[in-house]
């Protein structure tokens, strides 16, 4: 060791760690030109044990052209990633990790500092629109480009994520088995992506560490208002589900108690609060066009368009009312309305095949739609606690042990008056009808409530 480098203070080293890790972003993330790159490896040797083995890795060859001179990094340390993505069922080609050998981050300039980076494949060779059926994955070389866009997007609008560039890669197997389709005993070559790994998107950020989850207490404990609001309203626009966050102690939504981070890094800072960053699209909304569980949880007759991407966008974005204050939702609201014109450029420059280019077109105008103003923001919604569901307007009882309505559950404008009673579409935004507590009424049929019960001064001023 160097006379002086054991002095060398912890901020000193920290300081270095993060200088490296946000050039090293700046470098490979700095332009949005696919990056052509080589990868070869006994890629079914690697497939048939990672797929049990989380652990199970092997090693490959990873190319790249440097100003037209072929640059070559030998020893990377490929293995699987991913959690769902993993299963042959879903892809056959799935998500990939390369970890960079020491003297390759110095020796290769595209990837210097840089210990290893994420790949995602296109996962499968399905048509085009066609999803995975358990998670509603898309499977062909759309998906890559599709999730690319979003994290662009992200970007334009200020929302804290990892860094990802379109990459054309070509899969050399070194161990080709006979009778495959695609065959293996010729160069594979598709679309993909190159995701920044989670340590450097810390640092770049300005972060100490990745909290991991076991650590994780909730957003109200650990981030800033300000900025958890802002993911919510992002994972809205993108129509992603596959997120979780612990909002509070007792936040019960979806996967929050399982999960209190799910796809999201939550970065600690020196002294202040800690920062979320977002990841991991590949089954949003935006990239896969629909999920196949939609039917289960809301009915696109909320929309008055009888979209089932508005009403999706429409659950999440009101959802935050019951979450945060009206400063902070309108603070939000404003940022994100300040940046429409970047989301709609974002679009214009993106490069998506057709199919995707409409989706998001779709996400985006839903999302703006759904945002823009305060009265289409705050809408009527249940405000009376204990408020019952009934089936018809003689008060048949509704869902059982299961017919109390959340107050924050949006409402549509009434069908039918009765009374005191109007019949409504409720929009399941808190999910209090989805398993394991169900009420298939209540996603295929209006109901009749209390027009005392609702209201739009929610959250009250």
């Amino acid at each position: 060791m160097a006379v002086g480098r054991g002095l060398e203070s912890h901020a000193s080293v920290l300081a270095r760690v993060v200088l490296a890790a946000a050039v090293a972003a700046s470098a490979l993330f700095s332009s949005f030109e696919p990056l052509p790159l080589e990868l070869k490896a006994p890629f079914n040797d690697l497939f048939e044990h990672a797929r049990t083995d989380e652990t199970y890795a092997v090693t490959g060859t990873l190319t790249y052209r440097d100003g037209g001179r072929p640059v070559t990094i030998d020893n990377v340390k490929i293995t699987l990633r991913g959690n769902t993505s993993r299963n042959e069922s879903e892809c056959t080609f799935p998500k990939l990790k390369l970890q960079l050998p020491d003297e390759a981050r110095a020796a290769a300039a595209l990837f210097d500092g840089m210990r290893s980076v994420k790949i995602g494949t296109h996962c499968g060779e399905a048509p085009d629109e066609a999803v995975t059926i358990k998670y509603g994955r898309l499977p062909n070389e759309h998906s890559p480009i599709r999730e690319v866009f979003v994290y662009r997007l992200l970007d334009a609008l200020g929302v804290p994520a990892l860094k990802a560039r379109a990459a054309t890669i070509t899969y050399v197997f070194t161990d080709p088995q006979s009778g495959q389709e695609p065959p293996q005993d010729q160069p594979l070559v598709r679309r993909a992506l190159v995701l920044e790994d989670e340590s450097a998107g810390v640092a770049r950020l300005g972060g100490t560490r990745e909290i991991p989850e076991k650590e994780f207490t909730n957003a109200r404990a650990q981030f800033a208002p300000p900025d958890t609001v802002r993911l919510a309203f992002a994972e809205a626009l993108i129509g992603n589900f596959d997120w979780c966050l612990k909002m509070t102690p007792d936040d019960t939504y979806r996967c929050d108690a399982r999960h209190p981070l799910w796809n999201i890094v939550a970065a600690a800072t020196d002294g202040g609060k800690a920062r979320p960053i977002m990841y991991d699209f590949d089954v949003s909304g935006i990239v896969t066009g629909h999920h196949p569980w939609f039917k289960d949880v809301f009915n696109a007759a909320f929309s008055p368009a009888k979209s089932p991407i508005d009403t999706e966008v429409l659950a999440q974005v009101q959802r935050t009312r019951s979450l945060f204050s009206r400063a902070e939702l309108d603070a939000a609201r404003a940022e994100f309305v300040k940046r429409k014109g970047d989301a709609y450029r974002t679009l214009e420059q993106s490069g998506l095949d057709a199919g995707g280019r409409k989706i998001a077109q779709q996400y985006v105008d839903a999302f703006y739609r759904a945002i823009d103003s305060d009265d289409a923001f705050y809408r009527p919604v249940v405000v009376a606690p204990n408020t019952r569901l009934f089936a018809n307007e003689n008060r048949q009882a509704a869902c059982g042990t299961a017919g109390t309505v959340p107050v924050g559950t949006p409402v549509s404008e009434p069908l039918q008056k009765s009374g005191t009673l109007v019949q409504v579409w409720l929009l399941d935004a808190l999910w209090r009808w989805a398993a394991p507590v169900k009420c298939a009424a209540v996603h295929q049929h209006p109901m009749w409530i209390e027009a005392a019960a609702i209201g739009r001064d929610y959250p009250a001023k």
